[in-house]
């Protein structure tokens, strides 16, 4: 067992994203410089470039561009303001109902796109100039729509699951699925609790009941693009297709209400849509044929058992060793994007964790939840910078209103982290899962 090679692997990794390289290549070269070290050069490349192929070969990833095209083509097509509209009916009767129209409707974006800084870019683009006509402050407005707009990534469907699913060794895409219903709605209500707390302490009070009527046109208008989660989950948990089927079917379903009933989106704006998508799926694919090279890197220089040794060294205590990864984690999500967090620290603390008993389904909504926390904080934080630039605010200043979102996001992670069943228990109930 050598810790020279992981010491190599780690310094350079760091040191070539800290001198501007992209994360893939910075990833990509501190990986074959690791082989060359174990094995010859030639021996290198050939690991890495078939490690890099075993990453790719899953039928599972291919959900993963067919819902980043069904949410762009959302995104394209007029439903985020239909779902909005929805959410206004919500949220109005409640102190700062635009506070709350921004939550809801970010969880029901997000809920069929998938995507948070599309989230946070689609409601904040509709939600901020109402926000600053009803005289809210701008700086509030945007920690909401930052803050939010990470449910998405927890209720289903969700892209980060299906990268969790493959880089964690093939966990039940439908299981964490179904399991981040209850975490992605926790942490919503308590989004929409601490804004409730924030606007009634501004003097932004509520507006009334809607009438049946508003509220009958607004479930009419949304009922179609809500319909779109109804027939993924609901073919996913019967079983009658899998993520991948659901997710070409959710490609059709986007295409047909964009363009031929709402007929908001015209056939001149597929090739940018389309190209959007292609460049978003080549980066992800890329990160994970790379992420694959490093992690079998790391496990063959016993990266995984190393670190459970040096944790069981210093405790033996489950709730210790899952506090130090809960810690790690949020330390690493404040300058690594989600997705390659994902994939680098995975196989790093997935086996610690499984080791102690852990659930997998149960870990990978207890990470995702603990990364979304990164991309709302500096300095690399995305939906932080989308959703202060929306709102026409300095990132800066919307530090001081996200704090008492940060300490939401904390108390929900606490309960995700020490009640497995926040996580389990519908996945045990819809689909008999047994871990």
């Amino acid at each position: 067992m050598e810790i020279l090679p992981l010491i190599v692997l780690f310094l350079s990794f760091f040191l070539l994203m800290g001198v501007g390289l992209p994360i893939s290549f910075a990833m990509g070269l501190s990986t074959l410089a690791t082989l060359a070290m174990m094995f010859s050069f030639d021996q290198a490349l050939f690991i890495m470039a078939q490690k890099m192929v075993v990453g790719f070969d899953s039928f599972t990833l291919l959900a993963l561009p067919f819902f980043i095209l069904a949410g762009n083509i959302m995104t394209t097509g007029g439903i985020a303001r239909r779902l909005i509209n929805l959410a206004k009916m919500v949220g109005q009767p409640l102190p700062g109902s635009l506070a709350h129209t921004n939550i809801l409707a970010n969880m029901m974006f997000g809920s069929v796109s998938g995507s948070a800084v599309a989230s946070a870019a689609a409601v904040g683009g509709v939600m901020t100039p109402e926000m600053r006509r009803a005289g809210y402050d701008m700086k509030f407005g945007a920690a909401v729509n930052i803050a939010s707009c990470t449910t998405g990534l927890l209720i289903p469907p969700s892209g980060t699951f299906i990268i969790y699913s493959l880089i964690s060794g093939g966990t039940s895409v439908a299981a964490l699925f179904v399991a981040g219903y209850l975490p992605g709605i926790l942490l919503g209500g308590a989004m929409m609790l601490v804004a409730g707390i924030m606007a009634a302490r501004a003097g932004h009070k509520g507006q009334g009941l809607p009438t049946l009527r508003e509220l009958g046109f607004a479930i009419a208008d949304a009922i179609l693009p809500l319909g779109l989660v109804v027939i993924i989950m609901g073919g996913i948990i019967s079983g009658i297709v899998t993520a991948t089927e659901a997710a070409g079917i959710a490609v059709i379903y986007a295409f047909i209400l964009a363009l031929f009933v709402y007929r908001e989106m015209t056939y001149r704006d597929l090739p940018k849509v389309v190209m959007d998508t292609g460049m978003t799926t080549g980066i992800v694919m890329l990160l994970v044929g790379i992420s694959s090279a490093m992690s079998w890197t790391m496990t063959f220089a016993d990266m995984p058992y190393m670190i459970q040794q040096a944790l069981e060294a210093v405790s033996e205590n489950p709730l210790m060793v899952l506090l130090f990864i809960n810690i790690s984690l949020l330390i690493i999500g404040t300058f690594m994007d989600l997705t390659p967090a994902l994939l680098i620290f995975t196989p790093i603390f997935l086996p610690v964790a499984q080791d102690m008993g852990m659930d997998p389904v149960h870990f990978g909504v207890m990470m995702t939840l603990n990364l979304c926390i990164g991309i709302c904080t500096p300095p690399v934080g995305s939906a932080l910078f989308v959703g202060s630039s929306i709102a026409g605010v300095p990132v800066w200043s919307v530090l001081r209103p996200i704090i008492p979102f940060y300490l939401a996001f904390a108390a929900v992670l606490a309960i995700v982290t020490l009640v497995p069943d926040v996580s389990l228990l519908l996945p045990r109930l819809f689909l008999g899962y047994g871990g």
